[in-house]
């Protein structure tokens, strides 16, 4: 999300060596670029690569390429898989920014609590709006990027002024009282009716789970119960017996500990420490997280899922947000290489009109092309290759409206 804060204090490129202390001067362009990266590929999803792969079967390169703009069924990661967790580490990243810029204002304490409640309130409500549109009512659900954010932002605010033990604490407590309340429910008898509940047998034989691990099986655990609860109490159009993909409410918790991740980097990112103290801490920290998630998940103890984001899941995705921020952050902080980076700025700093041009432009501008140019037009590289040029063009206009309000500084914040 973007703050409304000045921009936060990074190092200068030219300063004397690699652990001399930062200097205040200009934007942290780590952070808005990294943002940058995440609208790209959420607003990339129109690029429709999965549909190029399969006009082109025997290609292994479209192949590739489709299985990184797709979710995984179950268990795993692809990079489009990270685009949540992402977006979601650095709401804490620049909290820490943000809150240190409104306490050297002398901002009243209240206030800033009060703006934090309302922030959260808005994301919901919005996430809730966006996903209702074409509708015939209002589509009450909490399973999207913006209402899990929202849902935990008011906690993330408690932490954002907290020490680093208490922040680290608060993240234990989260992931591992979230694994023992998914361990302790039961796991569905013999008798259980999967397809009632949108799981088919085929879904059950490539990726179904046993053993212990089926605590966290698709539309059988804690989560989806207490979603057949919660969500029938809003008013629906059929009552909610599943999510088609698994996705649950309550994933807004584990959410919450990939966030205090980001404030924890936010924290190292803003210490008066060198580059290589920061960038070591950023990497180490990824590399951690990798190794935690997959021993979680390889030992059986906890399955590496983001649909209903594991506790496995919060530190795997997480050690991918450090180390990609760990990246930005050499590349454009500490090196002064920007200039490659201007074209994910501009999304960047305007991320909330990025996604919700996602939900309420790209479909416009799509059909105005065809309309215009015609079908035709769009097979001028060969037939297979439509869906991608077409797909390119509205994500064209759509950065050139974003590269019109940049240009104007007009940047919509929450």
């Amino acid at each position: 999300m973007n703050d409304e804060t000045p921009p936060p204090a990074v190092p200068d490129p030219s300063a004397p060596g690699p652990d001399s202390p930062r200097p205040a001067s200009r934007r942290l362009g780590s952070i808005d670029a990294y943002r940058g990266l995440v609208m790209f590929l959420m607003l990339g999803e129109g690029l429709h690569l999965c549909r190029v792969s399969r006009a082109l079967p025997e290609s292994g390169f479209w192949s590739f390429l489709c299985h990184h703009q797709s979710h995984v069924p179950w268990i795993g990661c692809s990079l489009h898989d990270l685009i949540q967790p992402s977006f979601s580490f650095l709401v804490g990243t620049a909290m820490v920014f943000s809150l240190a810029s409104r306490q050297a204002r002398g901002s009243n304490p209240a206030r800033v609590a009060g703006h934090a409640l309302w922030r959260s309130l808005v994301l919901v409500l919005m996430g809730v709006f966006l996903r209702s549109i074409g509708r015939s009512q209002t589509y009450w659900t909490f399973e999207d990027t913006l209402t899990q954010i929202g849902l935990g932002y008011p906690f993330l605010f408690l932490l954002g002024g907290r020490s680093l033990r208490a922040q680290f604490a608060a993240l234990g407590f989260i992931l591992f009282g979230y694994w023992l309340a998914f361990a302790l429910y039961p796991v569905p008898g013999a008798g259980f009716d999967h397809g009632a509940v949108g799981v088919s047998q085929d879904f059950l034989r490539e990726h179904g789970l046993s053993g212990f691990a089926a605590h966290w099986q698709k539309n059988s655990n804690l989560a989806w119960a207490f979603d057949t609860w919660w969500l029938n109490l809003f008013p629906r159009e059929a009552p909610f017996t599943h999510n088609g993909g698994g996705y649950a409410t309550l994933s807004f918790i584990p959410t919450l500990g990939t966030m205090i991740l980001g404030l924890i980097a936010g924290g190292w990112l803003k210490a008066d420490l060198g580059p290589r103290q920061r960038l070591l801490r950023l990497a180490l920290a990824g590399v951690a997280g990798l190794g935690a998630g997959w021993l979680l998940n390889a030992t059986g103890v906890c399955p590496n899922v983001k649909r209903i984001w594991t506790p496995a899941w919060t530190l795997f995705s997480g050690g991918w947000c450090f180390l990609l921020l760990a990246g930005f952050h050499l590349l454009i902080d500490v090196l002064g290489w920007r200039r490659w980076a201007f074209w994910l700025i501009v999304i960047g700093m305007n991320s909330i009109v990025a996604y919700s041009m996602e939900w309420l432009a790209a479909g416009f501008i799509n059909g105005a092309l065809e309309t215009h140019l015609g079908a035709g037009f769009f097979r001028l590289f060969g037939e297979p290759y439509a869906p991608l040029f077409h797909g390119a063009c509205t994500l064209f206009i759509l950065w050139l409206i974003l590269l019109w309000m940049y240009r104007k500084r007009i940047f919509i914040k929450i």
